[in-house]
């Protein structure tokens, strides 16, 4: 099963720009911090509303104020889940590894039946980092998880995940339009049910690129490519769900849906309704967007 109707959502506390991760995330822009919380707590309710309303269950906790946790709304680079499994990831900064707190943990526990939890955050000691479904963009009903190695995605610890979980990696090295390696794969692609929406620009080495390229087509689904230009608005920050009465929709921010044009947007709408939002402050704040601020619960 690729969709989900349920998801988690952590509500911010003291959500403000995160000098730790900036160093290399080139999608988060200094400077642009007042009122950071404010303005991203509308957004994120706001948000949570939309979904809400068009029958997907949000599951939302609320984050504390201590340990502070800048980037707690960004659930899905520390847990995933996979059918009475979760998965606990290794993170890059030292101030996000403060997100696995016990009391949302506890809450999860309670909440669904937990058969097996995957710790993998023992890789933090080694400076080896791999950040959920950030790092992998993951094709569940074909086991294939999609990775762009980078600081925060290391190949071995993708490989651990792939053994213990039963998936078969696709890696490969995605930069930006200046050379900079992209930091996570999901904001650079996407994989529905039935289509990837992926930049294959970012790809530079041709044999990658067209391996990639294979993998998907392998799998039965179309391609919709988009440009370093859209991919740099969170166009590859997509996330598609399925609410509870069996509809498909796309999810993304309102940045992204601009970037996208009227053809791009009737080719998505003939596989799903799309939803959009509005989330400049997370996305300049947070380098991220719709797709990286929900935990889909299978």
């Amino acid at each position: 099963m690729q969709n989900t109707n349920t998801i988690l959502m952590i509500r911010p506390v003291a959500f403000a720009y995160n000098a730790e991760t900036a160093v290399n995330n080139k999608f988060q822009a200094a400077g642009n911090a007042e009122a950071a919380q404010v303005k991203a707590l509308e957004e994120f309710d706001t948000f949570v509303d939309k979904l809400r309303e068009n029958d997907i269950e949000v599951i939302v906790v609320n984050d504390t104020p201590e340990p502070h946790t800048p980037d707690s709304i960004f659930p899905n680079n520390w847990i995933s889940f996979h059918n009475g499994t979760i998965v606990l990831y290794p993170m890059y900064a030292e101030n996000r590894r403060a997100e696995r707190k016990q009391a949302i943990l506890n809450m999860i526990h309670d909440k669904f039946p937990i058969a097996e939890t995957i710790d993998l955050s023992g890789y933090e000691k080694e400076n080896v980092f791999l950040e959920g479904t950030g790092s992998m963009v993951l094709d569940r009903k074909n086991k294939i998880a999609y990775a762009c190695l980078s600081e925060r995605t290391n190949k071995a610890a993708l490989e651990d995940f792939c053994a213990r979980m039963g998936y078969t990696p696709c890696s490969f090295i995605a930069t930006d339009a200046s050379g900079v390696a992209i930091y996570h794969t999901n904001v650079m692609m996407s994989v529905a049910d039935n289509y990837v929406v992926i930049c294959l620009e970012s790809i530079k080495d041709a044999d990658e690129r067209a391996n990639v390229v294979a993998t998907i087509e392998k799998t039965g689904k179309d391609i919709l490519p988009i440009s370093y230009e859209q991919m740099n608005r969170f166009a590859g920050n997509m996330l598609q769900l399925e609410n509870k009465k069996g509809e498909k929709i796309l999810v993304m921010s309102e940045q992204a849906h601009k970037s996208l044009t009227y053809e791009e947007l009737s080719i998505l709408q003939k596989y799903n309704r799309i939803i959009y939002s509005k989330l400049d402050t997370i996305e300049m704040n947070g380098g991220g967007s719709a797709r990286c601020m929900i935990a889909e619960v299978f």
